[in-house]
This record gives C-alpha cells, structure tokens and sequence, in this order.
C-alpha cells in the first residue's frame, strides 16, 4: 500500500461494489487490492481513456502490472484511490520492479560488441586469404 495512504481512512470494498459502482462516465477499477476511481483522469491517460474503460469494475492488476508504469505513474495513482478490498477477497499481489530498476548494468555489455567483433575478424581473415589466392 501506498505510504501516502492511511488505511485506517479507506473504505472497504467487495469486487461486486466495485463492478456495480463502474457505470457509463465511471471507471472505477482494483490494481493491487486498492480501489481506483480513475473517472477523472480518463481523459489524461497517455493511453487513451478506452484502454481504462475496458478494465472499468475489474480487478486490472495484471493489465496495469503487464504495461511496466513508470514511478510517475504510480505516484499519480495516490491521487484516485478511494478504498480496498476487503479482506477475503484480496489478491495479495506484490508491485513488480520496473524493468530498468532491476539491473542497472547491463546484463552482459560484452555480448554486445565481441558477436561483431568476432564476424569482423573473421570476415577479414577470410578476405585477405581471398585476395591472397588470386594474386
């Protein structure tokens, strides 16, 4: 949860609520057990606001999780949150890492000039036995 966010002060929610309070001009959506009323910002997702729409009423962890939002993104997020799921029907879900937080050198920087490298050698030895045989 957020630290930003008292839980004492969240109401709590079950998924039916959740799908019952999404109606046409609301989107009110679950990303990590928290509950999300997003209507405001639907027309300043960088998105698109369909894409929002279409997880309206639904848990939409997996679908927020699979985009890899920025830190900006999930600090906006503390802005819309209006509760959580209530206790028996959490998910328990973790924030993934960010793709470029998990390792902040490259995996092998190596790999990225010896393949090259190696193709290059090659290909000059070969010429230069080439042009050796025909003069």
């Amino acid at each position: 949860m957020p630290d930003s966010v008292e839980k004492s002060r969240l109401k709590t929610y079950k998924l039916a609520e959740v799908a019952a309070k999404n109606k046409e001009g609301a989107c009110i959506v679950v990303i990590h057990d928290l509950v999300y009323d997003l209507t405001k910002f639907l027309e300043e997702h960088p998105g698109g606001e369909e894409v929002l729409l279409e997880q309206g009423g639904k848990i939409a962890t997996e679908a927020f999780e699979d985009v890899g939002h920025s830190t900006d993104a999930r600090d906006l997020m503390k802005n819309y949150i209006v509760g959580e799921i209530c206790e028996e029907e959490k998910q328990k879900t973790e924030e993934k890492p960010l793709r470029w937080t998990k390792d902040p050198v490259p995996e092998s920087s190596w790999k990225q000039w010896i393949l090259p490298m190696g193709v290059a050698v090659v290909g000059s030895a070969l010429f230069r036995l080439y042009l050796s045989e025909r003069g």
